[in-house]
């Protein structure tokens, strides 16, 4: 390898964000970060930057810049605030490598400029591909951009089909794709216990350590959901080529079933370091800092087959998925609006299906064939849901 990699990563302050710069840590040789971005936690993004020493810090806005500016002042880290600023920093002729780890609708746009940039793009940004998936992929072909997923899933399907993957699943000989699930913290609670659900007992996921929206998203399964949606864009594979495996052991990370009868695995610790270094080393392998599998101690794997009652957002996603158009935005943005409302108190546990529902139901299907479109159905789909959280209250 000649020269380091270098980087930007987006959303750094995030738990993708914080494994991306332990791999990056462990390899000072091959890595250099240029520009990292955050929003909130700037304790964390000050004491990265005075880490590694970025060039550029991107924050969300100037009285942010200005508090991070004053915490930096001498470690010549430039810091810049807004959406443009990410977009920048994205698509800067010095970065190689963009990793994209803003969660949320957020993210579309500093990802998208980063293909358009041409830059090899580290994907853990589902939504991008959820809200914008045929204007996202259509850039991706047009500028070649590398694209690598990151969610665990994700990266176990790239790693299980051919190399010379193009695209068409049927040439490869795949029937389908596997997507595994651990079932989250009430997998086997009865049902009726869910409405006394807190937020404090939904963001603690038996296996991963997750920011709190997508340890929500885990519990309700809408997390798999996107991924199904996700992995339509991935890999072209229609509906029916994709299955949901809850795995509780979180050890199978996502399989692929050949027509000759073979399946092939990605196993592994569910550590986010594996998909993380893989990516960022592709072709090759480093290390990830990641244990090895001992299989004698975990002794036993277990499926089951999702319950759609238990997991109606799992539901909602295929159908939004096999509706196409503007309801994968739609359910996104309704879902995040829905969970902002549970993770604040405002609304029950079950309810956040029901009010995503709601606003697929209030929505009047539209193509989404351009960003403008992706992003007017963002807007639609969260003054939907805003509307049935209101009419809530009201009642």
């Amino acid at each position: 390898m000649t020269g380091r990699q270098r980087l930007a990563i987006l959303g750094a302050t995030g738990s993708i964000g914080l494994s991306t710069l332990d791999v990056v840590a462990r390899h000072p040789e091959r890595f250099e970060v240029v520009a990292l971005t955050g929003h909130r936690r700037l304790d964390i993004l000050a004491a990265q930057c005075r880490r590694h020493r970025p060039r550029y810090a991107v924050v969300g806005d100037s009285a942010d810049a200005k508090r991070l500016g004053e915490a930096l002042a001498g470690v010549g880290t430039e810091v810049l605030a807004g959406v443009a600023a990410l977009e920048g920093v994205a698509a800067l002729p010095e970065v190689d490598t963009v990793m994209a780890a803003i969660v949320g609708a957020a993210g579309l746009s500093p990802t998208l400029a980063a293909v358009r940039a041409g830059k090899k793009v580290l994907l853990a940004n589902k939504e991008a591909l959820v809200m914008a998936g045929a204007v996202f992929m259509a850039e991706v072909s047009r500028r070649g951009t590398p694209l690598l997923p990151i969610d665990s899933e994700h990266n176990a399907v790239f790693q299980s089909l051919p190399r010379a993957f193009d695209g068409n699943l049927a040439a490869c000989g795949v029937r389908k794709v596997l997507l595994t699930a651990s079932g989250g913290p009430f997998r086997a609670t009865p049902i009726e216990a869910l409405a006394e659900v807190t937020p404090e007992q939904a963001c603690a996921h038996p296996n991963w350590v997750m920011g709190r929206k997508i340890s929500v998203d885990s519990a309700t399964m809408m997390n798999k959901g996107l991924e199904v949606i996700e992995a339509r864009w991935l890999f072209n594979a229609m509906p029916d080529q994709i299955e949901v495996v809850i795995h509780p052991e979180s050890v199978i990370h996502s399989l692929v079933q050949y027509v000759d009868g073979s399946v092939l695995a990605q196993l592994g610790n569910p550590d986010m370091r594996t998909p993380i270094a893989h990516a960022l080393a592709y072709p090759e392998r480093i290390d990830a800092g990641v244990a090895p599998l001992d299989l004698f101690e975990i002794g036993r794997l277990n499926f089951e087959r999702p319950d759609l009652r238990r997991f109606p957002c799992l539901s909602l996603a295929f159908q939004a998925l096999r509706a196409g158009g503007n309801a994968p935005a739609v359910l996104n943005a309704a879902n995040e609006v829905a969970v902002e409302a549970f993770l604040e108190g405002r609304l029950a546990y079950p309810d956040i299906a029901q009010v995503i529902a709601a606003s697929l139901d209030a929505v009047p299907a539209a193509a989404t064939d351009t960003l403008e479109a992706v992003l007017a159905a963002d807007r639609a789909g969260r003054e939907a849901a805003l509307g049935m959280l209101l009419a809530r209250h009201a009642s």
